[in-house]
């Protein structure tokens, strides 16, 4: 049978753009439909917008700080509208870089819903037909809100970067990272801020000594950060939203966010129609080529449930496109994938947290907490936090945790190490590059527990 195209993508983001493009540059014909924008979460609603956030409020301690280094910064406000308007033009920029890259390699794009009808066939919201030999699945994930008295005046991580007014109450319910990169945020442009987690400490998964660390910094700066907390009703009033919270209390806010998890988004796709097997989640059960129950319909990136990071989607594209277009059977690597959160102070971490790591084997745990230069002459007490998990067996080095300043960058090029199997006597032998908070990482030489 002839079909209309080799390859059809269903999904813009980071995971369907790659495959679509280099599926097309491997001489394949290549559709792709998006409803909303190119680029996905990543660059519309989530990791780029979201940084460009982080940094605008980082200003607000910078000019603190300056005062320490003999800096005078006079009179100082921020305006939301100003930063939302570069922030937009940012994202209009990239959007069309996205585009204009797909186009230049040959993909055909639809700015249309697509929705699956047949093995070979999707349905695009003009009732245009299309058939494809292989249809890739690369919708993404989408905000969870749960359902109780007055959740309708909620928003959730996507309004957020849609607001034209900045809130100077919030209250933000979640504990995950973009819950308390969130709290970060809004309270460094100046908002009061409140963050409920319904749980005993924020960052589930994360090490404790982690966890713990940056739960104490961040109420050091101002967030009003309340574990063991819920909501349980939202009323709207002249003034704001009234919540109540699990134990009775009320107050008032302007704005409710929820940041409660992500859900694979499948939801109308036409998917179990024509037999794909979703999980209890909503995700498509795939095989390690990222293969679903029907042969001519993979999946990639968060609408997987594997692992909900961009360069990991990306990855995922990659292999699937070497598979399927190249003769070369590829399986995506998801071991020990180094990951930043930019909560403010910052984390950077890979592999193993000590907890993980001390139930699988004998270990050393090597951490150091201390306050960096930076801060010194800024008169802060806040500090960072390096910590190294070692196998005692093998030596090798289980996990490597930052927290502070420049934590992202510093853990991507730890992660090369701990990928390579490189041990604690590996770290000991690297000379120190002074004066650096890095440098911890390989100058402790004592283990701590």
């Amino acid at each position: 049978m002839a079909y209309d195209y080799d390859l059809f993508v269903i999904g813009g983001g980071s995971g369907g753009v790659r495959a679509s493009r280099v599926a097309s540059q491997a001489g394949a014909k290549v559709g792709l439909a998006e409803e909303h924008r190119y680029g996905g979460t990543c660059v519309i609603r989530g990791c780029v917008p979201k940084k460009l956030m982080v940094y605008a409020s980082q200003f607000s301690e910078h000019f603190e700080d300056a005062a320490g280094f003999g800096w005078t910064v006079g009179d100082r406000s921020f305006d939301w509208g100003a930063f939302m308007a570069s922030k937009d033009a940012e994202i209009d920029r990239l959007e069309g870089i996205y585009a204009k890259n797909l186009k230049g390699a040959g993909v055909t794009l639809y700015d249309a819903r697509a929705i699956v009808t047949g093995p070979n066939e999707v349905t695009l919201a003009s009732d245009e037909v299309i058939t494809a030999k292989t249809i890739l699945v690369a919708t993404g994930g989408w905000p969870f809100i749960p359902d109780f008295a007055g959740s309708e005046l909620a928003i959730s991580s996507n309004e957020i970067f849609e607001l034209k007014e900045q809130p100077k109450r919030v209250l933000i319910v979640g504990g995950g990272y973009i819950a308390c990169e969130f709290a970060g945020i809004f309270n460094g442009m100046g908002t009061h801020t409140t963050q409920f987690y319904r749980s005993e400490q924020i960052l589930r998964g994360f090490d404790n000594e982690v966890r713990d660390h940056v739960a104490d910094e961040m109420r050091n700066k101002g967030v009003d950060l309340q574990v063991n907390m819920d909501v349980t009703a939202l009323e709207k009033t002249d003034t704001g939203i009234k919540v109540t919270n699990k134990g009775g209390g009320h107050f008032e806010v302007d704005q409710v966010i929820y940041a409660t998890g992500r859900v694979p988004n499948t939801k109308g796709l036409g998917l179990e129609d024509v037999g794909v097997k979703l999980g209890s989640k909503g995700e498509v059960l795939v095989d390690q080529y990222s293969a679903s129950s029907v042969p001519s319909i993979y999946a990639v990136g968060d609408v997987t449930d594997r692992v909900a990071l961009t360069p990991v989607a990306i990855r995922e594209g990659m292999a699937f496109v070497e598979t399927v277009f190249k003769n070369n059977p590829t399986t995506p690597d998801h071991d020990l994938i180094a990951t930043a959160v930019f909560t403010q102070p910052e984390i950077g971490t890979v592999g193993m947290g000590e907890e993980e790591a001390r139930a699988s084997e004998e270990i050393e745990v090597y951490a150091a907490a201390f306050r960096p230069m930076m801060h010194i002459l800024a008169g802060k007490d806040e500090k960072m936090l390096m910590k190294l998990i070692v196998s005692k067996a093998t030596r090798k080095v289980l996990g490597c945790h930052i927290v502070g300043h420049g934590a992202g960058e510093m853990i991507q090029l730890a992660g090369v190490a701990v990928k390579m199997g490189a041990t604690k006597e590996d770290f000991d032998r690297t000379v120190a590059v002074h004066p650096t908070a890095a440098e911890e990482l390989v100058t402790m030489s004592t283990p701590t527990r």
